[in-house]
């Protein structure tokens, strides 16, 4: 009897082994072919999508991808429940930022997997934290877990240029179930973010009057009026309160641009300017400030002429620290502690729909847009159990 039992013991084990490495293999997989799918701004996202479609339909999960513009994609999927509770929304970003010019020590979209980590674009951010809740909803689902609250899956277009799919997802988003909170699966190393700084990009521009460079009195020089505008900038400061989580507001100038020939005086001349802000700042403040400065330069240049226009906008983010939704997913994930970030997500535009919006994923958020840019498969696998203790303790 002993005998039999041990034996039944062992063959459980091997049953048990054999399927974790099962998902284990599955996982990668799949997130190797995200990397894989190259999802930059120029190449789109409806790859990734119909990826994300075909693996959730491996477990009898529905999807619907929303394609516009041939390759820019949001796909969203919706596990139903008995609806006794409120819904569970997990939201990831699809996008990522070019390889850039650095060399890198394996091709960025070769998705090569050495010493327990996936290299390539995006394994950090965010193609790691997709991987890990499809792998969860999909275990759920398998599993014939009953929920009692729907699981809606969103992937997002454009994060990491202007938050097309997620303005687009939030602006027709009136059919979903009553939604208890939302999980953005961004890479924290598995902190739980609760508040991070917004972004207010700005474009600036002087304008000249184009003449022979042999005579270029006969003309208004618009880099020369951009270098009075950069010589002012060098000392403005930027009005705010400071954050008792998030610190200060920051500004950068990283773009610029003017000129169409050697031997022409240039008529324009831009600039770019990243600035982020903290809660309780008001960007029009911020454009006001910079028109007073134009109004200086013009009074002391009567040909000075410059405008200024908002090239991307998103709130900062906090979240009550102290309301259930959070409170419960300290208690089920086992920290205690929130944090604040200096980087920007769609999660503002989630919160815009009086929601409540945690920062929560694996991946170490510094090799982001980085070459060489890596996540450890431990992580990953790491996520899976925690997304779906999460799934667990909110919808069952």
């Amino acid at each position: 009897m002993s005998v039999y039992i041990l034996n039944c013991n062992k063959n459980f084990c091997f049953f048990f082994f054999s399927y974790q490495l099962y998902n284990c293999l599955t996982m990668k997989k799949l997130l190797s072919k995200l990397i894989q799918a190259e999802t930059t701004a120029e190449k789109g996202e409806l790859a990734a999508a119909e990826i994300i479609s075909a693996e959730l339909g491996r477990s009898g999960i529905d999807s619907r991808i929303d394609n516009w513009d041939g390759t820019r994609a949001n796909i969203t999927a919706q596990i139903k429940s008995s609806g006794h509770k409120s819904a569970l929304l997990f939201a990831c970003h699809l996008d990522v930022v070019p390889p850039g010019q650095e060399s890198w020590k394996h091709p960025a979209f070769g998705a090569i997997e050495s010493e327990g980590k996936i290299y390539g674009r995006g394994s950090t951010d965010m193609k790691g934290g997709i991987a890990a809740i499809v792998t969860a909803i999909g275990e759920i689902a398998n599993s014939g877990t009953k929920i009692e609250g729907d699981i809606i899956f969103f992937g997002a277009a454009g994060e990491e240029t202007d938050s097309c799919g997620t303005k687009r997802f939030v602006s027709n988003c009136g059919g979903l179930p009553e939604i208890t909170g939302v999980v953005l699966t961004e890479p924290t190393d598995f902190e739980i973010i609760t508040a991070h700084r917004g972004m207010l990009w700005l474009k600036v521009q002087t304008f000249g009057k184009t003449a022979h460079s042999s005579t270029p009195k006969l003309g208004v020089n618009a880099i020369a009026s951009m270098k009075s505008v950069l010589d002012e900038l060098e000392n403005f400061k930027i009005r705010f309160e400071p954050h008792e989580l998030l610190g200060e507001c920051s500004m950068s100038i990283n773009t610029i641009a003017g000129g169409e020939a050697m031997n022409v005086v240039p008529d324009k001349c831009e600039i770019g300017i990243d600035i982020r802000t903290v809660p309780g700042q008001k960007q029009q403040d911020i454009i006001n400030d910079l028109q007073k400065i134009f109004a200086k330069l013009k009074q002391t240049n009567p040909q000075f002429e410059a405008e200024v226009s908002i090239i991307r906008e998103v709130g900062a983010l906090e979240t009550d620290t102290q309301c259930d939704f959070v409170r419960d997913f300290c208690s089920v994930t086992g920290i205690n502690k929130t944090c604040a970030v200096g980087f920007t997500t769609d999660g503002p535009h989630f919160a815009s729909l009086n929601l409540p919006v945690v920062i929560f994923g694996p991946g170490k958020p510094h090799l982001a847009h980085k070459p060489d840019e890596y996540i450890d498969i431990a992580d990953v696998q790491k996520a899976v159990k925690y997304y779906k203790n999460i799934i667990l303790k909110f919808l069952s």
